[in-house]
């Protein structure tokens, strides 16, 4: 995949509007020293905190495959990833998910699945995914706030667990929701968005092989602050696209509400597809900040590809659409 870097600009951290007018203040946790000793006797080299911070952790997943898809650029490092974050659910701030998520309990976990299908009920998340094999999949994330990340997702493609659910002529749109426990996510103690958070896709978005049901990351469960134990990851769309926590999906005729177009409904629209030729109405989407080694040393920023580079795979999907009118 070619890359185009343009020259380093200054970039600040942009919350949108709706959130900044509104946002609360959320109390921190704090985080204990880590302390080398020495072990009989002799003296231990001191461990590299950045290094420490940076080593994948959490349950391992077993029997994950090489997925068919997947990106050679740099990764973005397991610190970035699981310290810079956007889950209002655990606060508005980027390094809130990763402290105010740190005792959530993802288990155990249902999701409800609901709608024009054929098989209906409330089902164990162990019990939805397994059938399935996990697949590694290194997809390019790109955030509406005009930065982006590299990230080793595991998964399953969307498209296989919706066949078993048997969706019917009638289902036109696949439906999610987030958990909603505001005594679990103390973001949503506070009306930051309309809670809980809904997202949706068109059936054959859903249906099509890129799009991805997330359990995991670098080969581990997902942590709680990237969505364990169930995201979405729609690589061509924009991140917020993905929702976190999921707990329902229901098969619709019409076109389903969701949050943040709901929240501001002329800066994100239902498709959210990314597009450098349309800016944000408070910033342009044409150059994105890459976060990689240290997302507070503001890399150089690199240019934004239509469909955030997947426009070979899926713009035929968006055939005759007018883009801009369809953000």
């Amino acid at each position: 995949m070619t890359k185009f870097r343009l020259p380093s600009l200054p970039e600040s951290h942009v919350t949108p509007e709706p959130i900044w007018q509104r946002r609360r203040e959320f109390i921190a946790a704090s985080a204990a020293a880590l302390v080398a000793g020495s072990v009989g006797g002799c003296a231990e080299a001191t461990p590299d905190p950045v290094a420490a911070a940076d080593a994948p952790s959490g349950r391992v997943l077993d029997g994950v495959r090489k997925g068919p898809y997947s990106s050679d650029e740099a990764l973005t490092g397991w610190r970035d990833l699981t310290t810079y974050n956007n889950y209002y659910e655990f606060g508005t701030g980027k390094d809130d998910p990763a402290r105010n998520a740190r005792d959530f309990q993802a288990r155990p976990w249902t999701v409800t699945v609901a709608g024009h299908a054929g098989r209906t009920g409330t089902f164990a998340l162990e019990d939805l995914l397994a059938p399935h094999a996990l697949e590694e999949r290194i997809y390019r994330m790109r955030c509406v706030e005009a930065w982006s990340m590299v990230i080793p997702w595991v998964g399953i493609p969307l498209r296989d667990l919706i066949a078993r659910l048997e969706p019917d002529s009638r289902a036109k749109y696949v439906a999610f929701t987030t958990l909603h426990a505001p005594e679990r996510m103390p973001g949503q103690r506070y009306p930051a968005l309309d809670w809980p958070y809904r997202e949706g896709l068109r059936i054959d978005e859903a249906m099509h092989p890129l799009a991805l049901l997330a359990v995991g990351v670098y080969g581990r469960e997902l942590p709680n602050q990237n969505g364990a134990p169930l995201r979405l990851v729609v690589p061509w769309k924009y991140g917020y696209k993905g929702i976190k926590g999921i707990v329902r999906i229901e098969f619709t005729e019409r076109q389903p509400p969701t949050s943040w177009n709901q929240a501001a409904p002329d800066e994100y629209g239902f498709y959210s597809n990314v597009n450098p030729d349309v800016s944000h109405p408070r910033w342009s989407q044409s150059t994105e900040r890459r976060i990689s080694g240290g997302f507070s040393l503001a890399p150089s920023r690199i240019a934004t590809l239509p469909f955030n580079g997947y426009a070979e795979q899926v713009a035929s999907l968006y055939a005759g659409m007018d883009l801009k009118a369809n953000h």
